[in-house]
């Protein structure tokens, strides 16, 4: 009901009057000014006089009531330990495909191989339920699926140039400005739910030592409207959703990569790889080869882009020269 009151107070130019709020919407008086006072109590500015009310402001928060369409979906919280972690409960529960689970800010938000994710005010961090009904050799593809509608949704809206990097970042200016998880829960050969987090550097500062990471606030100069952007993703992300499975998605993904054509090091669990990333395969695992001509796949992995004098390094063999590559890291 607070998402129909805004609705129609943004939709009017002057006041509106209570009765016709009343009528619009089949509730009394007396619960139109209970849900006006409730959103007076979340921050929006709201005046009221003889004539009727009028919006004056909205806060910068991603309330579920901002999202009309999608109120009944959304699980909000302030501050919450991870979203992630509340979506797993809730999918483990039977919550249904498209629950969603927004935070103002995450105490231990987190990134692959579990490190900290820094989750300040300002940020946009939520997880999205998807019951693919897909293989789960095939779940790396939502992670393409994903970054794929982040850096449209950013260069659509805010005109930047976005690049994605293998196998979960989205860069601008060859930084990271948004990371994407993807954690599954399969049996032998369907997936049960994939839980799709993603974490965009907003309206938050970065440390000027920090020169890995960016904000679109840091790019742009301002403050964007997170509502905006969020509402915008979360459509792309509903039209992308069909394409999980085609051979476009894996197109789109080549256009914006910034991995692909790149000399990188891949580092897994017992085992660097170093070479020229030359395509992904349809499950969306790196292909990369080496200085022999010899052909390796790489499934996951820390993937570091290497400069031209790492990758002059590399080509000299050895696990001296694998080292050295470190110092040559564009970002990791």
């Amino acid at each position: 009901m607070k998402g129909q009151i805004l609705k129609a107070l943004r939709e009017c130019d002057g006041q509106l009057s209570g009765q016709t709020l009343s009528d619009l919407l089949g509730i009394s008086r007396v619960s139109v000014w209970k849900h006006i006072q409730s959103l007076k109590s979340a921050g929006y500015v709201i005046e009221a006089s003889a004539r009727g009310y009028k919006l004056i402001s909205s806060p910068d928060l991603l309330l579920p009531y901002e999202f009309t369409e999608l109120e009944q979906e959304i699980h909000y919280f302030s501050e919450v330990g991870s979203t992630m972690d509340v979506a797993r409960e809730l999918a483990r529960r039977g919550a249904r495909e498209g629950t969603i689970v927004i935070a103002e800010s995450q105490v231990h938000g987190r990134g692959r191989l579990s490190r900290q994710w820094f989750s300040p005010q300002g940020g946009i961090y939520f997880t999205f339920i998807l019951r693919p009904g897909i293989s789960p050799v095939y779940a790396p593809r939502v992670n393409l699926m994903a970054s794929v509608a982040v850096a449209t949704t950013i260069r659509n809206l805010l005109g930047l140039k976005t690049e994605l990097k293998w196998p979960n970042d989205v860069l601008i200016e060859g930084r990271k400005v948004c990371g994407i998880l993807a954690e599954m829960e399969a049996e032998m050969d369907a997936v049960n739910f994939v839980n799709l987090g993603i974490g965009i550097n907003a309206n938050t500062s970065i440390h000027q030592l920090e020169d890995k990471a960016i904000s679109l606030k840091d790019v742009l100069g301002r403050a964007i409207s997170r509502k905006e952007l969020l509402r915008a993703l979360l459509t792309e992300i509903r039209q992308q959703q069909p394409l999980l499975m085609e051979p476009a998605l894996l197109d789109e993904w080549k256009k914006l990569s910034a991995t692909l054509n790149k000399y990188v090091q891949i580092v897994v669990p017992g085992e660097v790889m170093v070479g020229r990333a030359i395509d992904i395969d349809t499950t969306g695992a790196l292909i990369i080869e080496g200085r022999n001509g010899s052909v390796k796949k790489a499934l996951a992995g820390d993937c570091i882009h290497l400069r031209e004098e790492a990758r002059n390094a590399s080509s000299g063999g050895g696990q001296s020269a694998v080292l050295n590559t470190q110092d040559g890291a564009d970002s990791s």
